[in-house]
């Protein structure tokens, strides 16, 4: 089988819109590879945190894309040796995850990364700019949506089960904030794509949204 004929289920969406847990959740079902590709944005923030790199300087952020060694074992992630998955689950992560995704240079260095992916028996892809940009020829392209006060109550519920002290004011304006700046960047930025179904997952349960994704790659292999 070909590369381009490995099936690749595309979920996109705003921060906290849920494309995560859905996404893992639909590559559980169906045995597919899962990529969290704000996983690798927010590894870059962090990185260049601790190496005190300006965030907007794209020439320096992208060399550290270039040449990070990137391992994911089911949910843990190790980057040069180093297991970092808690550390890159954090506010600041991504907060400096956000900016970096701005950075065209970046955003050509994770591409490649990001299409090695696409493995037998397939992949489902959740981010910003999966079905727009590094899987264009997705089978199915989902976009996910809920309001910003939905969103912020469940990043605020998810930092609270942590023990963390969390903002539902600050939280929203996070949101918001990040909206912004992922809809209005130069590079690829958030936006639905034509051929994408769009959930509003505002109190849907996530069963049910995994359900209806499961369902609809379904009905697209019985067309083919």
């Amino acid at each position: 089988m070909s590369v381009s004929a490995i099936p690749v289920i595309a979920i996109d969406g705003p921060s906290a819109s849920g494309k995560g847990t859905i996404a893992a959740a639909v590559a559980q079902r169906l045995g597919f590879h899962y990529l969290d590709s704000g996983a690798l944005y927010r590894i870059v923030g962090l990185v260049a945190g601790e190496r005190r790199i300006n965030l907007d300087n794209d020439l320096e952020v992208s060399r550290i894309a270039l040449n990070l060694n990137i391992k994911f074992n089911g949910e843990d992630v190790w980057v040069d040796g180093r297991e970092v998955s808690g550390l890159i689950r954090g506010e600041v992560a991504g907060a400096a995850a956000s900016r970096v995704a701005a950075l065209p240079g970046v955003r050509a260095a994770l591409i490649t990364l990001q299409r090695n992916f696409r493995q037998q028996p397939g992949l489902v892809a959740d981010g910003r700019d999966m079905g727009s940009v590094v899987f264009p020829d997705a089978g199915l392209k989902i976009y996910l949506t809920a309001t910003p006060e939905e969103r912020a109550q469940r990043r605020y519920k998810q930092l609270i089960s942590k023990g963390v002290d969390a903002s539902m004011a600050a939280l929203l304006q996070d949101i918001c904030d990040r909206d912004h700046r992922d809809s209005n960047r130069a590079a690829a930025p958030l936006l639905k794509c034509s051929d994408a179904i769009e959930f509003d997952t505002t109190g849907i349960p996530v069963q049910s949204v995994v359900a209806k994704v499961l369902q609809l790659y379904q009905d697209r292999q019985k067309e083919q």
